[in-house]
């Protein structure tokens, strides 16, 4: 099982990115995979989460209206496209499977995270 998020990078305060989740070693047709993210010295903090099964869609408070995901289940990808960034946006941001529980510890299975910096 494996799940590998890339995209991170450094965005200025406005600005958009996109961040993908590959998926592998596991079926995903009735699964939900989702974002979570950590900022230092902050708790995790659950981002978004998309079932394979319908393309249903939930986000958390403090992202909802800006960020958006999608499912490519052909490409066994999930994508967290995120527009209007803010710092407070800067975290490690990761991918796991089994989000619709909404916690870190109900995840089936969690990938590696990567890096996003917002900063002028």
């Amino acid at each position: 099982v494996q799940l590998q998020a890339s995209g991170g990078g450094l965005v200025q305060p406005g600005g958009s990115l996109r961040l993908s989740c590959a998926t592998s070693g596991f079926r995903l047709t009735f699964r939900s995979i989702g974002w979570f993210r950590q900022a230092p010295g902050k708790e995790r903090e659950w981002v978004s989460c998309i079932s394979a099964s319908d393309g249903s869609t939930y986000f958390g408070d403090s992202v909802r209206g800006r960020f958006t995901t999608s499912i490519d289940t052909a490409k066994r990808t999930v994508d967290l496209q995120m527009n209007s960034l803010k710092p407070e946006d800067t975290a490690l941001y990761t991918c796991g499977a089994d989000c619709a529980g909404g916690s870190w510890s109900s995840l089936w299975y969690r990938g590696q995270g990567t890096l996003v910096t917002v900063s002028s």
